[in-house]
């Protein structure tokens, strides 16, 4: 026979050990009632083999992350981010590639003094402007100018490969601000839509949070 500290803090009992096994299934007992056979001392439910055993499990125990641990994200979240980053990142590789290859060909041209035949003007006043233009855009300013264009290109095309992975979200961000702008951007009539839309998926907050 037992007895049995209740909820109210009053002491029930004696009952049989089947009594109180209802008392659990009802949800008036658990782990912590103090319980007291004839004579013993009063100890936990939980502490009796063959009342505990009628116990419901106990819910696993989820031990929360050390301070200063970066933060975990459920591997759905991160799935979901890289397929929204996935299209504009691809547009931005394509732009950079297109535009470093058209750098890369205008930098030959220069270096070797090639000139397209249908770029040459008739020895005219009014072409002379125009030719000055020419000349200026060609030789050492037009290989410079190639140079860094192939360096942009360069840079938008890791940037766009960092943000397809959901790394380094600062570089994918300057990579897409630089695609849009014109004259700087080795391909802007891509760039700066495709700039435009792989802003607006880096300014979300699940897509922001995803990136390591």
């Amino acid at each position: 026979m037992y007895k049995i500290i209740g909820a109210d803090q009053k002491e029930y009992g004696p009952v049989t050990a089947d009594e109180i096994r209802k008392w659990i299934v009802e949800g008036r007992a658990n782990d912590q009632t103090l319980v007291q056979t004839e004579g013993g001392p009063w100890k936990p439910l939980a502490s009796f083999p063959e009342l505990g055993a009628h116990l419901p499990p106990a819910p696993p125990s989820v031990t929360p992350p050390p301070p200063g641990a970066p933060p975990t994200f459920a591997p759905s979240s991160s799935a979901d981010a890289a397929r929204a980053v996935s299209a504009p990142a691809v547009c931005l590789i394509v732009t950079a590639i297109l535009g470093m290859l058209n750098s890369a060909v205008g930098v030959v041209l220069n270096l070797t003094g090639v000139r397209f035949p249908g770029l040459d003007l008739p020895r005219e006043p009014r072409f002379a402007e125009f030719e000055r233009f020419f000349e200026m855009l060609g030789g050492t300013m037009g290989t410079i100018s190639g140079l860094i264009s192939l360096a942009v290109g360069a840079f938008i095309l890791v940037g766009a490969f960092k943000m397809m992975k959901l790394r380094s979200y600062g570089m994918a961000v300057a990579a897409s601000i630089i695609a849009m702008i014109p004259c700087v951007s080795p391909c802007c009539c891509l760039g700066l839509p495709f700039g435009i839309w792989a802003l607006v998926v880096l300014s979300r907050r699940e897509v922001k949070s995803a990136f390591e």
